[in-house]
């Protein structure tokens, strides 16, 4: 009898990569589905007789549905994850009209169950430091192209679970931790720091966010698919932090700079104004644009994961730990100019 296999779209990015080497480590047999030139790096040394390689795009149907061939199960944990882009339906195409043709190609295999990557970000935003769940409604008028994307790619889902399809949903909060080899957005701010010149200080503005690590919402996701109601979803999150928490829990980590006192939502529009601009003109991937600061500044996304901690036995490392073995594995794997990397004074110890 041959044995079923489950497919992982976006099997190398950050959480695919590490969902993929959780899978292959539980004995699972697993189909990485990666397009053609995607850097391999972070599917390194599988065993073949448990991985293999599927190449195609989300964005084909038919590449996904040949993919899906043998397979029982489906991870879809594909997307572009960036924030901001000159041409925003670079973000916004893949989440929603990749979304739409993963899972028709889902429904012409006739799968067990689909587990979903969605995001906290669907969640919106609360003016409280009160934690979200996820009966929460999205708030968020004209979002950045990110926020946008992830959205109007959950509506498609909820067209698919009308339909009868069994998806679940899975809502990560903001990844940290080893394994960010084409860093994102939350790496390249680690990286940023870990870079800064000694005199610096940390600009800090209201608000905060939820930090997780990326092997725990991993481990979520396979939770998920074991036990998650269909139609449902659930947060993997980890600890809520201010902004100002954030920095200061990054100095106490690698003793490096602190935050400075809180600024002005003003300034931050004024300065993701000018970040948005330079980008449009020049390139780079701006760290905050206007509507980013519009929309994050002085508000929280702080959510909550009783749920999955409740329904399928979902918990947490501390966000400490996480930002430790995301500052680690930074300079383990030389992201950081050794001048740099030798003010950093974290102890090498598991966490």
């Amino acid at each position: 009898m041959k044995h079923p296999w489950t497919l992982v779209t976006g099997a190398s990015g950050f959480i695919g990569s590490t969902l993929v080497r959780q899978l292959v480590e539980r004995g699972e047999h697993v189909k990485g589905f990666v397009r053609a030139g995607s850097d391999l790096r972070p599917l390194r040394g599988l065993p073949e007789d448990r991985f293999q390689l599927a190449f195609g795009d989300i964005l084909v149907e038919h590449t996904v549905y040949r993919a899906l061939a043998g397979c029982t199960r489906l991870f879809h944990a594909a997307a572009n994850f960036e924030l901001w882009d000159r041409r925003p339906e670079r973000i916004v195409r893949p989440a929603v009209d990749g979304t739409r043709a993963v899972l028709n190609a889902a429904r012409a295999r006739g799968l067990e169950k689909i587990v979903v990557t969605s995001s906290t970000a669907v969640l919106g935003t609360t003016t409280s430091d009160a934690p979200m769940n996820e009966e929460h409604e999205f708030n968020l008028s004209d979002p950045e192209a990110y926020t946008r994307a992830k959205y109007e790619a959950e509506q498609v889902v909820v067209e698919f679970v009308d339909k009868g399809l069994p998806v679940v949903r899975v809502l990560p909060s903001t990844a940290l931790g080893p394994g960010d080899w084409k860093p994102t957005p939350n790496g390249r701010t680690v990286i940023a720091y870990l870079k800064a010149p000694p005199s610096f200080r940390v600009p800090v503005f209201e608000g905060g966010l939820n930090i997780a690590d990326v092997d725990d919402i991993a481990r979520g996701h396979i939770l998920a698919m074991q036990k998650g109601a269909v139609g449902e979803r659930y947060i993997l999150g980890g600890d809520n932090l201010s902004f100002t928490q954030i920095f200061e829990s990054l100095s106490e980590v690698t003793g490096l700079a602190e935050p400075g006192a809180p600024r002005s939502k003003g300034l931050a529009t004024l300065i993701g104004g000018l970040w948005e601009l330079k980008a449009r003109f020049s390139g780079g991937r701006p760290v905050l644009t206007r509507r980013l600061a519009r929309d994050y500044i002085g508000a929280y996304v702080y959510v909550t994961s009783e749920k999955a901690e409740r329904e399928l036995g979902y918990t947490h490392r501390s966000a400490r730990e996480a930002q430790a073995r995301s500052v680690r594995w930074f300079l383990e794997k030389g992201y950081v100019p050794e001048r740099a990397a030798s003010r950093v004074r974290l102890e090498l110890r598991p966490v």
